[in-house]
């Protein structure tokens, strides 16, 4: 097992992981839901129980983060805060966010799939059309890509009553297969950090963090 998830990150350092969502038909009430979650514009400015936890939380992940992927200290700040805003923002762990782009898209802003999902966390383009009316070329936009990506997880986990290997497996196109959510989960302890107290979501009150994902 170990050693392939070694190989799964060698591959996804490289190349997009080749899943893709799946267009569903949506209730209009769940298409509007969707829509105001990706509207709100508001700065993303990520919530911590301290300054002094925001300050070793950006430093700590900061260091983690590939060079290659993304070689200049200021884009990585601007990654990380507004990540941990948006996983926020939806009631997510930052940490299973940060293992999911790590098995999607290797931290490559501009990755595209042989599916044709696009950015960090791999978005296929229909999204973009169906909730915002966008053009898909948002998707390469740092933030739209994070809000989308976490918009779009959260409605899995809510589809799938909190079942995170079933959400997981919806939001690559493989829900039932175990790869693909063993990968991120995997990658998502190995972003496992010193802090562990929980956080809550600001839209669900969900409890969250890395006691959330048993690490």
């Amino acid at each position: 097992m170990i050693r392939l998830l070694i190989l799964t990150w060698a591959l996804v350092s490289t190349s997009a992981w080749a899943g893709q969502q799946r267009l569903e038909p949506l209730s209009d009430s769940v298409r509007t839901a969707l829509t105001a979650a990706v509207a709100d514009r508001s700065p993303p400015e990520p919530v911590f129980d301290s300054p002094l936890e925001r300050a070793r939380w950006l430093a700590q992940m900061n260091a983690r983060l590939p060079l290659r992927s993304m070689p200049e200290y200021d884009h990585r700040v601007e990654f990380l805060r507004t990540l941990h805003y948006e996983a926020q923002r939806a009631g997510l762990d930052p940490l299973l966010v940060l293992g999911l782009i790590q098995v999607e898209s290797g931290f490559r802003r501009y990755a595209v799939s042989s599916a044709g999902a696009r950015g960090l966390m791999q978005v296929m383009p229909f999204w973009a059309r169906l909730i915002s009316g966008e053009d898909p070329g948002v998707l390469f936009d740092l933030r739209a890509n994070l809000r989308f990506g976490c918009v779009i997880l959260r409605h899995y986990l809510d589809q799938e009553r909190g079942d995170l290997f079933r959400a997981l497996g919806r939001y690559n196109g493989s829900v039932g297969q175990s790869a693909y959510p063993d990968a991120v989960i995997a990658a998502a302890r190995r972003w496992g950090w010193s802090e562990v107290s929980p956080t809550k979501g600001p839209t669900t009150g969900q409890v969250t963090g890395p006691a959330a994902l048993g690490l």
